[in-house]
């Protein structure tokens, strides 16, 4: 009996060394693990990229990107159906309260670009230019002129909140999916579509370059001056419709999640955001002038 007492000993030492091996190797990391990241279509492409980065630099990550508007997207982080929800809209501070609440985190936005809100015209079209005063005017008309991609998205949140309107008191027509809205709007040529930027903005991307072709960007004039959403529009914010782009996560230590936003915001995430072509929040910090 003496003799199987170091036997059974060691037996059960060996049991509780493959127990806690098998807990170190399910602990969670920031190099290692499966995330889901919920983007509104307008911020899929720039999403995509940082996605694609991130599980090249670690290739024990997964991440799955999921498409849904930007409003749902959030109410799906507070539920925790997903680690972290790319946004763009200002949070009211009853949200901001219902976060902090629900998620148990100081907010806090991490921004790492800026995009735009464009609008646009087929490429037969006279029209050269568009005013504030008719975006306005245009959004209170019962002609429905203004074409967006749905409800809830981040266009017509974000074009809401510059007009210091609600999404529900404005007039426009919808046509489901930004690209599905550039590939119709020539059907109607009365109309004007409103996309994101990121939906077309990869320089080199030959299907983005298709797209391009197809439509007239406008440039938007207030004050007597006319603005473009190039690079010097969205660096310094001249162009009316800039927009920033920022995570959220309802992760509360250093994982996956915490890893990915703070690659998207270093310099190496920086230059994918730029290769997107959008305006890199972090590496132009100084410059930018984000409000």
């Amino acid at each position: 009996m003496n003799k199987l007492k170091p036997i059974l000993v060691l037996f059960l030492f060996l049991i509780l060394a493959v127990a806690c091996s098998k807990k170190e190797e399910k602990s969670p990391s920031y190099h290692k693990g499966e995330m889901t990241i919920l983007t509104d279509e307008s911020f899929k492409s720039v999403t995509e990229a940082l996605a694609e980065g991130y599980m090249i630099s670690y290739p024990d990550t997964k991440i799955k990107v999921l498409t849904k508007k930007e409003d749902l997207g959030f109410i799906d982080l507070l539920n925790d159906k997903a680690r972290i929800a790319v946004m763009s809209k200002e949070l009211s501070p009853e949200e901001i309260k219902l976060y902090e609440k629900q998620v148990d985190l100081k907010y806090l936005p991490a921004k790492f670009a800026a995009d735009a809100v464009v609008f646009f015209v087929p490429k037969s079209s006279s029209k050269t230019s568009i005013t504030m005063e008719e975006i306005t005017a245009g959004l209170q008309s019962d002609d429905k002129n203004f074409v967006f991609d749905g409800t809830n998205s981040s266009n017509l949140n974000f074009v809401a909140q510059k007009l210091k309107k609600e999404p529900r008191d404005l007039k426009f027509s919808i046509i489901p999916g930004s690209i599905n809205v550039i590939e119709e709007l020539n059907k109607y040529p009365t109309k004007i579509g409103v996309i994101g930027l990121n939906t077309i903005s990869r320089p080199y991307d030959k299907e983005m370059e298709k797209l391009r072709e197809m439509i007239k960007i406008l440039p938007v004039t207030t004050n007597g001056k006319s603005y473009y959403p190039n690079t010097d529009g969205l660096r310094e914010m001249k162009y009316p419709f800039t927009r920033v782009l920022y995570f959220l996560t309802n992760e509360g230590n250093f994982n996956i999640a915490n890893g990915f936003i703070r690659y998207s915001c270093t310099q190496l995430g920086q230059m994918i955001v730029e290769k997107e072509g959008l305006q890199p929040y972090n590496i132009y910090r100084r410059e930018v002038q984000m409000r």
